[in-house]
């Protein structure tokens, strides 16, 4: 069997693609051409009307009030730039036809996130973990789902993965300036899929210093320039073109205050809604009202202070609040308050993958040599799942904010499955 699959290698992992594109390309045509609200990809909505609105020449507003306060034919930059022009260019070359877009989406992903997740995990385990991995990835259903959303997700999700498999690259090779180049490109389209990644980037580059080591010092840091300045290349335009706009400088999308100011009011209490209830109150009706016809940006910077302002009035809500966001983040129970379908997604995925993360995880860490440990994909991975979960738990938390982690630590889930697959003898250890 061992050999089987080394020699194989090849031929396994492209029909696990095929076998990830005909799902995705199923859930897309179950979606079809309908863009409504469904449980958690509700943004589809907004990305669509955004994406015909720019085909009808006007581009980044709406044509009425809309989430979170931007008025009618007002300039709005709370939504992913990138995703926008992904989303219109698709429409455009396929005549508006919401299904072909889908499609075209899922094929993309389909594709490349079992591919890249293959290349990732082959650099510091082995090709068994990595097909394992790759075929995870190719069934986890909440990926999938997300997969066929019109949201930046799908691409947010596939451009993350690839910019860690550069960035081990960037270890394995430090030599190769096209995998700087690669890293800085895909942490650019990262970023500008979501913000938020930003706040992990400098983590990710302190990473490739260390593993790099002193020897690569300055080439590596001379690298890493060359990736920030793709990234800021980036992100540049953008901020240009918010000052265009609104007069007011906006380095990216105006979200973060708006998420930070709603994430911590006082109407929670100590105990966080991923989505408020209407028993609890309106978001738009939490938003103050002497600061609510300000601009975009100047009321997402308003709502930021006022974000702030709310922990320092009671530092302890705000901790017993934020510890309340946890099971919010990492929910894998059935809910009564979730559909049938929901739930066995919730079920079929992450409450499976789980165990065999930490037990993954485990054997990871027991056979990393401690002198090394630092310089390591597992430690690299650990780091942003530490990260990433931090972020939101501080901030704002819901099921799809941990994908990223899901679709990372897969490797360590596939790891424990390739354990238990030796035990049984259907496979054989095999050198990293």
């Amino acid at each position: 069997m061992q050999n089987f699959v080394s020699k194989h290698s090849k031929k396994i992992l492209w029909i696990i693609i095929i076998i990830s594109v005909i799902l995705r390309v199923g859930v897309a045509v179950y979606m079809g051409s309908d863009v409504i609200q469904l449980p958690g990809i509700s943004d589809q909505l907004t990305y669509h009307t955004l994406a015909n609105r720019m085909l009808d020449g006007f581009p980044f507003s709406f044509d009425r009030p809309w989430w979170p306060a931007t008025q009618a034919n007002e300039p709005t930059a709370h939504w992913s730039y990138l995703y926008t022009y992904f989303l219109s260019f698709l429409y455009l070359i396929f005549n508006r036809d919401v299904l072909a877009a889908r499609i075209f989406q899922v094929i993309l992903a389909g594709i490349l996130q079992p591919l890249f997740l293959y290349l990732l995990a082959k650099n510091f385990t082995n090709k068994s973990i990595a097909l394992i991995a790759a075929a995870w990835v190719a069934v986890y259903a909440y990926v999938i789902y997300y997969t066929a959303a019109l949201m930046t997700e799908s691409l947010f999700l596939t451009f993350l993965i690839a910019l860690f498999y550069f960035a081990s690259e960037v270890k394995k090779q430090p030599t190769q300036w096209k995998n700087y180049i690669f890293l800085g490109l895909f942490s650019a389209m990262t970023v500008l899929l979501r913000q938020v990644f930003l706040l992990f980037l400098p983590f990710l580059f302190l990473w490739v210093l260390w593993a790099n080591g002193r020897l690569m010092f300055r080439r590596t840091v001379l690298g890493l320039l060359i990736s920030g300045l793709l990234i800021l290349s980036g992100i540049l335009p953008f901020t240009l073109y918010n000052y265009q706009r609104f007069q007011k400088f906006s380095l990216l999308n105006t979200n973060a205050g708006f998420a930070f100011y709603l994430a911590n009011h006082p109407i929670y209490g100590t105990n966080f809604e991923g989505i408020l209830s209407p028993e609890t109150g309106n978001y738009l009706e939490l938003l103050p009202k002497d600061i609510i016809d300000l601009d975009e940006v100047s009321l997402d910077q308003a709502l930021l202070r006022r974000g702030f302002q709310f922990i320092l009035d009671d530092p302890g809500r705000y901790v017993l609040l934020s510890l309340s966001r946890i099971p919010v983040l990492f929910e894998f129970w059935p809910s009564a308050e979730s559909s049938l379908i929901s739930n066995l997604t919730r079920l079929s995925s992450f409450a499976l993958a789980l165990p065999f993360m930490l037990v993954g995880i485990f054997f990871s860490l027991k056979e990393l040599n401690r002198k090394t440990f630092f310089q390591s994909e597992v430690f690299l991975l650990l780091l942003f799942g530490l990260v990433y979960t931090g972020i939101h738990i501080l901030s704002w938390s819901l099921i799809r904010y941990r994908l990223p982690i899901d679709i990372l630590f897969l490797i360590f889930a596939a790891t424990a499955l390739f354990k238990l697959l030796v035990r049984w003898g259907l496979l054989k250890e095999e050198q990293t």
